[in-house]
């Protein structure tokens, strides 16, 4: 009788007055009404596996739990409810899907209960939740934001443009934001440190040589560049590369060397996507009448 009524209670949280709160939706909205919050003991709230924020500033964190110890947390947490089947009965605990950063600052401030929601969803909606909610709050580093959407796309099969629509944004920017996880790791390190900026990542991504991207990183620390000079400087590469995959191209390397050969001047082919121009040198009006000569040689 007595495990049986532990287990009861342990089902109903203590009372108290809740408030009435809107908080931002998802895509697929778990709840359309206005939800109650509740204070819920720290020591029960377990982390959630979901949540894309993989590092925090431990001087911003500080600074949020002197906030805390003076204000209280104003934006409540967002929890589910874990029922655990325990030989006493049954225990209650719950899981975090959105404010990884204010619990921690909860805990690191003394704080013994924190004000949360508690709402029912599925693994796609906790990442879902936790990644919109990051977002809208402008504080989750690019890496780790990329890192989210890759989540999201592989574990739940879900196209770059499903993806912008869960999370309200473009598909060019999901995509984009994908391409940050193929540069080298030293780099992605500097972008989740804040050391180089995400114009600057998104820019040193665009080349594709390994190399040629490290020397773009180093360029960026040594000189602080702007975020538009290195733009033109990847732009500088991507131009230099592409001469250099048409120059060392055997078969546009033969053309040219016969061309060359047939006009007996200097000769030099541009390839741009499938096509392209060739340009044939000459230096007065008369050498000009010659190619147009051997240009027309059959039609005599």
């Amino acid at each position: 009788m007595n495990k049986l009524g532990k287990g009861l209670q342990s089902l109903i949280p203590p009372k108290q007055k809740a408030t009435e709160v809107k908080y931002p939706k998802i895509s697929q909205p778990l709840r359309e009404k206005k939800e109650s919050v509740f204070d819920i003991e720290v020591e029960k709230i377990k982390d959630n596996p979901f949540q894309p924020r993989t590092s925090m500033e431990e001087a911003s964190l500080k600074e949020l739990a002197h906030s805390i110890k003076q204000h209280g947390i104003l934006q409540p947490l967002i929890l589910t409810k874990i029922i655990k089947e325990t030989s006493y009965g049954q225990e209650v605990e719950y899981q975090l899907v959105a404010g990884h950063r204010r619990l921690a600052a909860a805990k690191l401030s003394g704080l013994r209960l924190v004000p949360a929601i508690i709402r029912d969803a599925t693994q796609q909606q906790k990442l879902e939740l936790a990644l919109v909610e990051n977002i809208q709050r402008d504080d989750l580093n690019a890496i780790d934001r990329a890192m989210a959407f890759k989540k999201l796309a592989e574990e739940f099969d879900l196209t770059h443009e499903e993806v912008a629509k869960k999370v309200g944004k473009s598909r060019e920017f999901v995509s984009n934001s994908l391409r940050l996880l193929n540069l080298p790791q030293n780099i992605q390190d500097a972008l989740r440190a804040g050391k180089i900026s995400e114009g600057h990542a998104r820019a040193i991504a665009g080349v594709k040589n390994p190399a040629a991207q490290q020397a773009l990183f180093k360029e960026v620390q040594e000189n602080n560049l702007s975020v538009r000079q290195i733009e033109q400087r990847a732009r500088e590469v991507y131009v230099q590369a592409h001469k250099r995959r048409v120059l060392f191209d055997p078969e546009i390397k033969e053309m040219t060397q016969r061309l060359i050969s047939f006009f007996n001047r200097k000769v030099s082919v541009k390839k741009s996507g499938l096509g392209g121009k060739i340009v044939i040198e000459f230096e007065n009006k008369k050498d000009l009448e010659k190619i147009v000569e051997k240009l027309f040689l059959k039609e005599r």
